[in-house]
């Protein structure tokens, strides 16, 4: 079992001077999940390298079981440091591909060229997709053979409207995602509460709705993946 896992290159809130990139807790705790379960990952981002990490997800109340984990994974770091460039990886080589969020990705995957080549072939080779809290964005510009948004009628969702409220951004980030995903036709669901696990699967297409649904998403991925095998 191959997994790709596809950070933000992106290491700038807009023009507020701050500092964002993926967030730690959405990319450990999807890497240990994958890791226990015996897959082989490969880690790529746009610039390739290392990629910025939010220092917000480092803060002592963002810190999970798994991203102390990572953070004592030697192993785990220096591939994170070495990520591959999107441009250079392939459907083919990979069984399904995730994307952990943080507020990175909405500036730099949203309308990647790789990124959507990735999932648009992902998709047609019947492999499945998978993203979580803010990644849901790489879905925007993706579409179906016949040039339908990929989303449209599909069950999906992502990080709230209320939620983006919440941390004080929605008139910081370049767009909502709920609302973004809705004007493509998405079926956004989401949980009752704010910040609580939710996630949902469309066929192939796995989405989650915030940092708590990290695990949990990645978990529902490997269904799929089981129920191919």
């Amino acid at each position: 079992m191959k997994i790709l896992m596809v950070l933000t290159s992106h290491d700038r809130m807009g023009d507020t001077g701050h500092e964002t990139g993926f967030w730690l807790e959405e990319f450990a705790a999807p890497y240990y999940v994958f890791k226990d379960a015996g897959a082989e990952i490969t880690l790529a981002s746009p610039k390739g390298g290392l990629p910025p990490v939010d220092p917000n997800s480092q803060a002592e109340e963002a810190l999970t079981e798994e991203t102390r984990r990572f953070e004592a994974d030697a192993e785990a770091r220096a591939q994170l440091a070495e990520t591959h460039k999107l441009s250079e990886v392939e459907v083919s080589d990979f069984d399904a591909v995730f994307f952990p969020g943080g507020h990175g990705p909405l500036w730099d995957l949203t309308g990647d060229p790789d990124a959507r080549r990735l999932i648009e072939g992902f998709l047609a080779a019947e492999r499945p997709v998978a993203a979580v809290c803010h990644a849901p964005t790489v879905l925007l510009e993706a579409r179906t053979p016949e040039g339908e948004p990929l989303v449209k009628g599909r069950k999906v969702t992502g990080f709230a409207n209320s939620e983006e409220e919440a941390v004080g951004l929605s008139q910081v980030v370049p767009h909502l995602l709920e609302d973004a995903l809705k004007s493509q036709g998405g079926r956004y669901e989401r949980s009752s509460d704010d910040f609580a696990p939710f996630q949902v699967r469309d066929g192939l297409l796995v989405t989650g709705q915030n940092p708590a649904s990290s695990a949990s998403t990645a978990r529902l991925l490997l269904e799929v993946l089981a129920e191919r095998s």
